[in-house]
């Protein structure tokens, strides 16, 4: 597979990713737990398909020393008993809120309120911005056919 255009190598598209960056720092310099960030990633980018964000989130975890256990459950975390409740109430946050437009009415108060057990206020906020961010990455990526595999850890930044 061949991207449809080269966002590498594009002007437009490195101006749009420069302030989509910066708000990807947000939740990233956040105290959500970087565990956490990349499960949320991870979890987001295999629900939209995007291959490209599912080969960098999955390389970049194992680099950071996630064990390739959790990562191979992170699909099917409901049946998994490797995560924590915490992570499992962010995996569930992430589902619903990709699937918006699958969901009737969104976010449901119940999926909140258990994220909101676990998670503070900033870190809430953080995990809003963070599945807005991923989901807006999954579909340029989506849209852009982006190849994926050959990414790796630490390649942006």
């Amino acid at each position: 597979m061949e991207a449809r255009v080269n966002l590498f190598g594009s002007a437009l598209a490195l101006k749009f990713f420069k302030h989509l960056n910066s708000a990807g720092k947000v939740p990233a310099e956040s105290g959500l737990p970087a565990t956490t960030q990349e499960l949320v990633k991870i979890r987001a980018s295999q629900i939209n398909g995007c291959a490209f964000c599912a080969d960098m989130h999955t390389k970049e975890a194992a680099a950071a020393g996630e064990t390739s256990v959790r990562l191979n459950l992170v699909a099917t975390w409901r049946e998994a008993t490797v995560f924590t409740e915490a992570e499992r109430a962010a995996l569930e946050l992430t589902e619903q809120g990709t699937r918006i437009a699958d969901a009737a009415g969104g976010v449901t108060d119940e999926v909140w309120a258990n994220a909101a057990k676990h998670y503070d206020e900033d870190q809430l906020v953080a995990l809003i911005g963070l599945i807005a961010v991923i989901n807006a990455y999954n579909r340029v990526n989506v849209i852009n056919r982006q190849p994926a595999g050959d990414y790796r850890p630490g390649q942006f930044g």
